[in-house]
Formats: C-alpha cells, structure tokens, sequence
C-alpha cells in the first residue's frame, strides 16, 4: 500500500504567525494562522482537512461494504463536522451521510451506515473521538 505524505509550515508566533499546508499530491496548498483555527479567520485548518479526509474515506467505505454485499451504490454523499473543545483538542465528530442505493431498505442501508462509521481506516485513526452519525437513504 502506498504512503502519503503531506507538510505545514509554521512561520512566527501562535497568535500573529501564519503557515502553509501542502499535500504531497500537490493538489491542495493553502494558508492557516490562529484565526483561521479557533476564530473565524480566512484560511483553513487542520480540523476542516481531517473532516474532509474523514468524509471522503467513510464514502469510499461504505461504498466498497454495500457492493461487497450486492447493494451498489449510485452515490454516498457525506459531510464531516470536526468539533474542537478545550486544551484544543479534537472533542466530537458528526457525520452525516445521504446514499442513493437501488433496491436497499433504509434498515439495511443504516447497519451499513454503522459498519463503516467504525470500520473506514480513518475512523479507526481517530477512535479516541467521540463520533456521531446520522445516515438518510433516498
């Protein structure tokens, strides 16, 4: 399997300091400083990239789990709310997920829903956080 990579550059101190995250793809670089962290500033942070990562490998999961099942999806949509609490640290992760998937019950299409909420490699990386779902099938 193949190692990823990506970097951040820090420049200054915390609170008038500003950085630059960069994927080892190349397909995303962009700025961060306090503000853009922990008040409502221009920029990304971390926590936004972690919830897109998270969403992004729950999809591809869920997806893989109901096709490995003979339910193939036509679409999982997903979004990721990363909440981040006191020392900072990572308090709470909510994710929510629409599926179109043909000839599924909305039972079936939550266990699955569930499955992979635990069973994505990202998840498994971040199971120290408390995590909530919440899965719609359409």
């Amino acid at each position: 399997m193949p190692v990823r990579d990506s970097s951040a550059v820090w420049n200054g101190n915390l609170k008038e300091g500003k950085g630059v995250m960069r994927l080892g793809s190349g397909m995303y670089e962009g700025p961060f400083t306090f503000a853009s962290r922990f008040e409502e500033g221009t920029g990304t942070n971390p926590e936004e990239l972690i919830g897109a990562a998270h969403a992004g490998c729950f999809s591809m999961f869920l997806s893989a789990i109901l096709t490995d099942a003979g339910h193939v999806p036509t679409r999982i949509s997903t979004s990721a709310k990363v909440h981040l609490g006191a020392g900072p640290k990572i308090v709470l992760i909510e994710l929510s997920t629409v599926g179109e998937v043909p000839g599924i019950d909305t039972a079936t299409f939550l266990e699955f829903a569930e499955k992979a909420k635990v069973g994505c490699p990202v998840s498994q990386a971040l199971s120290a956080v408390e995590m909530k779902l919440t899965a719609e099938l359409i």
